[in-house]
């Protein structure tokens, strides 16, 4: 099952997992930041992005050192996660600066999701420039026991 495609800059799929798991199925956000996604033309760097899968849901973790909390952006609309960050460096007034490795100052990051996910129910953290998204399975993907009746 390959439900979960990736896009940032070149807005080209992402490969799924061999396995086909959720965790390639989707990825979601229910909680929007202050920030809209008003940059949508800027170009923006990718942040990396790891997603982990287990019984009951994915983890999403989205690197984006630089990025204060109320400059970033969560937005769920449809079947599409976006996350966004503005990128900001501290320089001193009185100090020009020379050489800059960053031309860029956005992250930028699209999912589309899998009906297997719970968009609803979405829990997302921002610590130290990581951000934690937590995205449940939907009751219909979730693994279940089913009794065995005698006769």
């Amino acid at each position: 099952m390959n439900n979960m495609t990736r896009t940032g800059n070149d807005q080209a799929p992402a490969k799924a997992p061999a396995n086909g798991s959720a965790a390639a199925s989707a990825a979601g956000a229910g909680a929007t930041s202050e920030g809209a996604l008003a940059n949508r033309d800027l170009p923006a760097m990718t942040p990396p992005v790891d997603v982990i899968e287990d019984a009951s849901g994915i983890t999403l973790y989205a690197d984006m050192p630089g990025v204060p909390r109320d400059k970033l952006s969560l937005k769920v609309e449809g079947d599409q996660l976006d996350i966004e960050g503005e990128l900001t460096i501290p320089v001193p007034a009185d100090i020009a600066v020379t050489y800059a490795e960053m031309n860029r100052t956005l992250y930028r990051r699209t999912f589309t999701l899998s009906k297997e996910l719970d968009a609803e129910k979405i829990a997302a953290e921002f610590n130290n420039g990581v951000l934690t998204l937590r995205i449940p399975k939907a009751a219909h993907a979730q693994p279940r026991r089913i009794s065995i009746q005698a006769s």
